[in-house]
């Protein structure tokens, strides 16, 4: 499960008895998936907790539901994008997750582009899909202190899957003018093979940050000139909207921004590199610019909360049991 899932599944379940008081919770949470506790142990102990609705926060869901049920998908990039992941993947979507969609009561997912590739890929009706955009951590919100390294960067927070497209990043950020000293930072670990020593210089280089606990990324958005984001697609992009309620402008894939996020990014067209380029070079040169993102980007993220998204989850709940 992804970094995004995990912060969603956790922010529902402390947030929801909170917003919507008018129901009780129980959570489950063990069990790995197709293990015994989830096709087995998981069914029996919903049907001894008497529900009346249980809602699946990802796709990884038991063969047998004894209850009505409500799920979220995030997004289909792995039907989207076979060839970059595990021929298993596949039959699993087209067979567990179908099935799950196809007996949900509803079916949540993050961003209007999703509704589309459920339909297309899984035959899920629309009429049935719900869109509730995921929310913001506060810590992110609070005016975390800039982080100052040796020169100024820009940002990538993510995993390094190849859907991600970090090579058209690498190609704009090593493409810009020589009188640029400035770096590039990622999260998580060198895992390039060399390249990003290959790619080093007297006056830039590549460092990858490793884990980096929320308070630092807070400070990492605060003093980057902007987070980059190149993959070809995201479900929502958590960190695009972590980035805009810490004041950092954000420079997107078209394909990869969500709707809600949509004005206060800075697009450009899949893998272009002469496009990002520009981008960069140009948040380079023009503060004016980079400031009117960040502040439209705040207005945006300001309106995103977690308890937001928990009540409009609450709501859909209260479509199904009446």
């Amino acid at each position: 499960m992804s970094v995004g899932m995990k912060t969603y599944a956790r922010e529902l379940a402390a947030r929801l008895p909170n917003v919507a008081p008018e129901y009780e919770y129980a959570v489950f949470d063990t069990g790995r998936n197709f293990g015994w506790d989830e096709q087995v142990r998981l069914p029996l102990a919903m049907r001894r907790a008497h529900l009346h609705l249980a809602h699946f926060l990802s796709i990884y869901v038991p063969l047998v539901v004894p209850v009505a049920s409500v799920i979220t998908v995030h997004d289909l990039i792995h039907l989207r994008f076979p060839h970059y992941f595990k021929t298993k993947v596949r039959p699993y979507y087209h067979t567990v997750v179908r099935l799950a969609c196809a007996r949900a009561r509803r079916v949540i997912t993050d961003d209007e582009r999703t509704v589309e590739d459920l339909a297309t890929y899984l035959h899920v009706d629309p009429a049935k899909v719900r869109v509730i955009p995921l929310g913001v951590d506060e810590r992110f919100l609070r005016g975390a202190p800039a982080w100052r390294g040796p020169r100024s960067y820009f940002l990538y927070v993510g995993n390094h899957r190849r859907h991600k497209d970090l090579h058209t990043l690498f190609d704009a950020w090593s493409a810009l003018p020589e009188r640029f000293a400035v770096d590039l930072y990622l999260t998580g670990p060198d895992d390039f093979d060399g390249e990003l020593q290959r790619r080093r210089t007297a006056e830039r280089e590549i460092i990858a940050l490793g884990d980096v606990s929320t308070d630092a990324l807070a400070s990492y958005y605060a003093g980057s000139l902007a987070l980059v984001q190149p993959a070809l697609r995201e479900g929502f992009g958590l960190p695009m909207l972590e980035a805009m309620a810490a004041g950092c402008p954000v420079v997107a894939c078209a394909d990869a921004i969500p709707r809600v996020l949509a004005p206060g990014a800075l697009p450009f067209r899949p893998g272009n590199v002469a496009e990002l380029r520009s981008l960069l070079a140009d948040l380079l040169e023009n503060e004016g610019r980079r400031d009117r993102f960040v502040n439209i980007g705040r207005q945006i993220a300001a309106s995103l909360t977690w308890d937001r998204c928990a009540r409009a989850t609450a709501d859909v709940y209260g479509e199904v049991l009446e």
